[in-house]
């Protein structure tokens, strides 16, 4: 989910660069697909985050992750290694 909003993000940037740079209006109904798509990231983030075992100061930040281009990658591929490396555990 992170990857889908960060490239969403990443569009809706492109968006307001060709809106507001360029009197461009090709990409005017991005913004409301993409408000869905963070709503989605969130449930999600929160259903990670409760199922782990995260602070909800962590949730936080890792939902705040999803509004700065590119750092949702960052944050996705942190979150998912920690992720895989406490279930690895949990098998033993």
């Amino acid at each position: 989910m992170a990857f889908v909003v960060g490239v969403g993000l990443l569009v809706l940037v492109l968006e307001m660069v060709l809106r507001y740079g360029f009197d461009n209006h090709a990409l005017d109904w991005w913004p409301q697909p993409h408000g869905f798509i963070y709503i989605v990231y969130l449930v999600a983030t929160a259903n990670l985050g409760f199922k782990v075992g995260w602070s909800l100061g962590r949730m936080v930040l890792v939902m705040l992750a999803g509004v700065v281009p590119f750092l949702s990658f960052w944050a996705e591929r942190r979150v998912a290694g920690e992720t895989e490396a406490r279930l690895a555990a949990a098998r033993r």
